[in-house]
């Protein structure tokens, strides 16, 4: 596996934005114009970091958008499934990015992209193979469907020097629990952008639940 020197800085980035994030809005849009106006929404409503699901065709211009139009906001890409994912968020300007899912493949491509990054595991042995790997932040997904925060709280004992960002079925509910666990830098979740919301065009909802997840993070 190629590592360069750069890899490191690129861990201590992700992890510093994944800490001043604590709550990760999950994004998925379907116009640039809905990704600007859900950039501004969260913003006003005190999350100034968002990650941008490319699920849709719209995710990369929306991304785009945000960076030009929405200063302040910090814009990662998500569900980056494969290494051509990461050139095309490259090309975009992306200040981070988050997997769903982590190939051998994806892991090595992360690593050679020096760009921030939080890829994902499910089972321990996926945390020591990232862990090996030099990662040092890992998105536990999907967490509420392995354990939720009993699996958090017991993955401290056999991988203590891996930083978690569980996402995956938290919500409102539960996400001050998550935040609380001495393992965990961030939650990552979409109760505060629901797709309903976005599509008619409900932004004001997403300032009310962005206040509410910014002061679960500390932020308000």
């Amino acid at each position: 596996m190629k590592r360069t020197s750069d890899f490191p800085a690129s861990q201590d980035a992700a992890i510093a934005t994944m800490r001043a994030a604590r709550v990760l809005p999950v994004v998925t849009v379907d116009s640039a114009t809905q990704g600007v106006a859900v950039a501004r929404a969260l913003q006003q409503g005190g999350l100034g970091t968002i990650e941008i699901a490319l699920r849709t065709p719209a995710s990369l211009d929306a991304i785009v958008a945000i960076k030009q139009e929405v200063p302040g906001v910090v814009v990662g890409a998500g569900t980056v499934r494969v290494p051509a994912d990461i050139e095309r968020a490259r090309r975009v300007g992306v200040d981070f990015l988050v997997t769903p899912g982590t190939t051998a493949a994806l892991a090595e491509a992360l690593v050679e992209s020096c760009i921030p990054a939080t890829p994902a595991a499910a089972t321990p042995t996926e945390l020591l193979e990232l862990s090996g790997r030099g990662f040092r932040i890992a998105k536990l997904f999907p967490v509420g469907a392995l354990g939720g925060l009993q699996l958090v709280r017991l993955l401290q004992g056999p991988v203590p020097d891996m930083l978690l960002a569980p996402s995956g079925g938290i919500g409102e509910v539960d996400a001050a629990q998550y935040l609380a666990q001495p393992n965990v830098a961030c939650v990552g979740g979409s109760w505060m952008v629901s797709r309903d919301w976005i599509a008619r065009g409900r932004y004001d909802l997403i300032i009310e639940a962005s206040r509410r997840a910014s002061a679960l993070a500390g932020g308000g």
